[in-house]
């Protein structure tokens, strides 16, 4: 196998709030990702996923359980075959994230938790969802009328008040590298 040193796949499980900076965050790793280290790169943001693959779902806690069952069994595909899952997903329940992690393997899954407050994501509420669900316009908003469980032993832990995506993504690689994923 002399020259075949391809690099093992895994997950990037980037769990938080709506609005605390996943998908963004995602955006700029697979850049450097691909880039500065060769790996193959595939996104699965949760919004994207749901206009395809969970279509059928809602926002129940079921259907949230079931959408992230999906996301899960995705990465795990793309994860043995030597791609970078980046998966943006709220995920909310740690017993989704801990399916995901058992399914995937815990040798390939890194959790990642996107930290920020409420504040700064109502603050930021890139698609109007909090306003709506302040207005009472829309129900099971995560962090409103739904409860967002945060991550209690998360591999990584960045916090997007703290910084530009860039010096997130930095961090991330930094502790990516540190763990030997890199």
């Amino acid at each position: 196998m002399m020259g075949n040193a391809r690099k093992q796949g895994f997950t990037l499980w980037m769990t938080g709030l709506p609005g605390s900076g996943k998908s963004t965050l995602s955006a700029v790793l697979k850049t450097k990702l691909e880039k500065e280290h060769g790996m193959p790169v595939e996104i699965l943001d949760g919004d994207e996923v749901r206009k395809g693959l969970s279509r059928d779902l809602g926002l129940s806690k079921e259907d949230r359980e079931e959408h992230a069952w999906r996301v899960s069994f995705v990465a795990k595909l793309l994860s043995r075959n030597g791609v970078v899952a980046v998966v943006a997903l709220i995920s909310p329940y740690r017993t989704s994230r801990e399916s995901a992690k058992q399914m995937i393997g815990p040798e390939r899954f890194v959790e990642v938790y996107v930290k920020a407050s409420l504040q700064a994501c109502e603050m930021r509420d890139p698609k109007g969802l909090y306003a709506k669900a302040r207005r009472g316009e829309i129900t099971n908003m995560t962090g409103i009328q739904d409860p967002y469980e945060e991550p209690t032993d998360a591999d990584i832990v960045v916090e997007t008040e703290k910084g530009t995506p860039e010096t997130s993504a930095e961090f991330i690689i930094k502790e990516l590298q540190r763990r030997r994923k890199l």
